[in-house]
């Protein structure tokens, strides 16, 4: 089956298709990870991405539904070099091309994903058709014209209604931006009553129901569009504990009176290395995300900086120096990816202790 990956600058990539059979079109991105396909494609951050793999063999070792970080996927389209089609694997319960095909997502093989990958480096992410048949420039045109400019997916991949996962633990409210399963399973196993609600619940509704704490979760799209999260976490701050990941940070930061902005082509991979540096130690992160927040506008926010990422020096961290509040730009869940820094579970746990303890 011929596949081919259209670029808005004309550029394009031709090869095979597996998967769903189609046309589809959003932002291209690319991701470092050697393993956790099923994990990318079911994170619901990567709503609206075609997703470029840079590592050559994808779906060697199958697909296994417990692995899933969402029970569907939102993301665009797969880009890869080579795919398997006879996975070896004692958890495999299936083959990465039926994955594809019931998630009904566009997939090209055969591509040189090493020049992908330099392209998106050097002229930043950018607007992408992907097709399982040959196009025609009225058609590509035309399915560039359906690719979202205003980037609020936040407001589609999360939980339209509250749902509560029991623990006899903390009280956690749980703020869904388009949360991984794993972020939830880490409160889990720390013991965490978790209070799922979605992206547009108010701090007076979710306060009224006396959370321990608040953790405002990843997802897709531009931190300045969530409105109703960076309100509510103005509201928050000083009453409770909060914990922020990946969108969690960038709203945090904006709530504070931070700014920040959309990079050239992000953070998307297993393998980036952070410096925790009130331990002055470094650790090897999960991220995925397409924005940052600018260090320099956090002067005079009562917020300092506390991780930093060690390839581009940008900001992978904040606590504020008066409130029980602190954020991450990477995942320390994992899923894919290491798992170095859970320990950041375990603080928000110990600031819930400690407010509780006070009160």
């Amino acid at each position: 089956m011929y596949g081919a990956l259209y670029l808005e600058d004309g550029t394009v990539y031709e090869g095979k298709g597996f998967g769903y059979e189609g046309v589809s079109s959003g932002e291209l991105v690319f991701n470092t990870s050697m393993t956790g396909y099923q994990e990318i494609l079911t994170d619901p951050s990567y709503a609206g991405q075609v997703i470029t793999m840079t590592y050559p063999l994808i779906g060697n070792y199958g697909i296994n539904g417990t692995f899933n970080e969402a029970d569907r996927s939102y993301a665009k389209g797969m880009v890869v070099k080579a795919v398997s089609k006879n996975p070896s694997n004692f958890m495999s319960e299936g083959d990465f091309d039926k994955f594809l095909k019931d998630m009904k997502i566009v997939g090209v093989y055969g591509v040189d994903t090493r020049a992908v990958t330099k392209k998106i480096r050097d002229s930043g992410a950018m607007k992408c058709v992907i097709s399982s048949r040959k196009l025609t420039q009225a058609e590509i045109h035309e399915h560039m014209k359906t690719i979202k400019a205003e980037d609020d997916w936040m407001r589609e991949v999360g939980t339209q209604e509250i749902y509560e996962v029991p623990g006899d633990g903390f009280r956690v409210a749980l703020i869904d931006f388009g949360v991984k399963e794993n972020i939830i399973r880490n409160l889990q196993k720390r013991g965490c009553h978790v209070t799922v609600y979605p992206y547009n619940a108010t701090s007076e509704e979710i306060m009224a129901r006396k959370p321990d704490g608040i953790l405002l979760s990843n997802g897709p799209g531009d931190p300045k569009l969530a409105v109703e999260g960076i309100e509510a976490a103005k509201n928050f701050i000083g009453k409770l504990p909060v914990f922020g990941i990946c969108l969690g940070h960038q709203i945090i930061s904006l709530a504070v009176g931070g700014d920040t902005y959309k990079t050239k082509f992000g953070h998307r991979g297993g393998n980036h290395g952070v410096l925790d540096i009130e331990r002055n130690k470094s650790f090897i992160s999960s991220q995925n995300h397409g924005y940052a927040t600018e260090e320099k506008s956090l002067a005079g926010t009562g917020a300092r900086v506390n991780f930093i990422n060690l390839n581009d020096n940008t900001v992978e961290g904040i606590e504020l120096e008066n409130y029980p509040v602190f954020s991450v730009q990477f995942h320390p869940e994992g899923a894919p990816g290491p798992e170095d820094t859970t320990y950041l579970f375990d603080k928000f746990i110990k600031f819930m202790k400690e407010s509780k303890d006070e009160a």
